[in-house]
């Protein structure tokens, strides 16, 4: 959805001035700068913003705001840092393989309505519009031919296990918000100590509380994924939130049909769902992404030469 762009917009952002000052200040760094759409801002020569934060005992933010990267920085800033900066968008008159094409293929997450004769935005569609319209299709022919079918069937899940992101329960929980900016995904598996089990999940989302919750980000730097977890969820108890994060890791097997993610991913209003084997071992990750990506194949030069050079095409792709 948009909110997902919006927070991985900033994400990065902060993260230039966060999560990566804090990680190379693990090696005794004690300058940092960054700079995001052309806009280059320096922490204090002492401490990083969540340090000064954590040695002061109040909330991040209180810094933050406080801070000429805060002020100086604008909407433009943030809006360059996204893929084809500030994003794709669609007209009325687009047909549905296109609207398609774009949230699975080409890694869209939400993609704006626009009517181009007003000036104006009218909807925004997002992957988990098309899921949920998915789940009201239950019933209907065609959707029962297809939602049957298992997820083997579908070559569900697509990433083979060693090729999985994941981040061990150990791992301090900066690296997973660090591979998700440069793997370029939403979201990862925290796993046991054997590396088998997931024990939970993280999003990009889940930095909001390295900002927010006292007792995380005054140990920022060596709360591990395992701690960040349990952290998180007695913070969201103790404010009465309801989140996903609540309910434990979600998974399924290869043997259960499309069918029946569709309905739990759009009930639990979650992007990702885990794969595992009889023993509970982890083998795979679908998301919405994958779900959608089953619906269309490219036709050969569907857009002719307008993504040339910005996604790379996947391996043994036919188009």
């Amino acid at each position: 959805m948009m909110a997902d762009s919006a927070v991985a917009g900033l994400a990065a952002t902060l993260g230039s001035v966060t999560l990566e000052t804090t990680a190379s200040g693990i090696g005794g760094s004690d300058v940092a700068s960054t700079t995001a759409g052309g806009v280059a801002a320096a922490a204090s020569p002492a401490k990083s913003g969540l340090e000064a934060a954590a040695s002061m005992g109040g909330s991040f933010f209180e810094t933050l705001i406080s801070s000429d990267f805060y002020k100086n920085t604008k909407v433009r800033d943030i809006s360059g840092s996204f893929r084809w900066a500030p994003f794709l968008a669609l007209q009325k008159s687009d047909s549905l393989l296109t609207m398609l094409l774009l949230l699975s293929k080409y890694r869209m997450k939400s993609l704006p309505v626009v009517d181009l004769g007003e000036g104006r935005i009218e909807n925004i569609i997002t992957q988990s519009a098309v899921v949920h319209m998915l789940a009201e299709c239950v019933g209907l022919h065609w959707f029962e031919n297809w939602g049957t079918k298992k997820l083997y069937e579908l070559g569900l899940p697509i990433m083979k296990p060693d090729r999985l992101i994941k981040v061990n329960e150990e791992e301090p929980v900066l690296k997973a918000f660090q591979l998700m900016r440069k793997k370029g995904i939403g979201g990862l598996p925290v796993v046991d100590g054997r590396g088998k089990k997931a024990i939970g999940n993280i999003s990009i989302r889940d930095v909001q509380y390295l900002l927010t919750a006292p007792e995380i980000y005054k140990d920022y730097r060596s709360i591990t994924a395992k701690n960040f977890l349990t952290a998180v969820r007695n913070y969201l108890e103790e404010h009465q939130e309801a989140s996903a994060m609540l309910r434990g890791v979600i998974t399924c097997k290869r043997d259960d049909a499309l069918k029946d993610i569709i309905l739990r991913l759009d009930s639990e209003k979650i992007h990702r769902i885990y794969v595992v084997d009889e023993k509970e071992n982890l083998e795979g990750v679908i998301t919405l992404r994958d779900i959608i990506s089953k619906l269309v194949h490219e036709p050969y030069n569907y857009f002719g030469d307008f993504f040339d050079g910005v996604v790379p095409l996947p391996q043994n792709s036919r188009v």
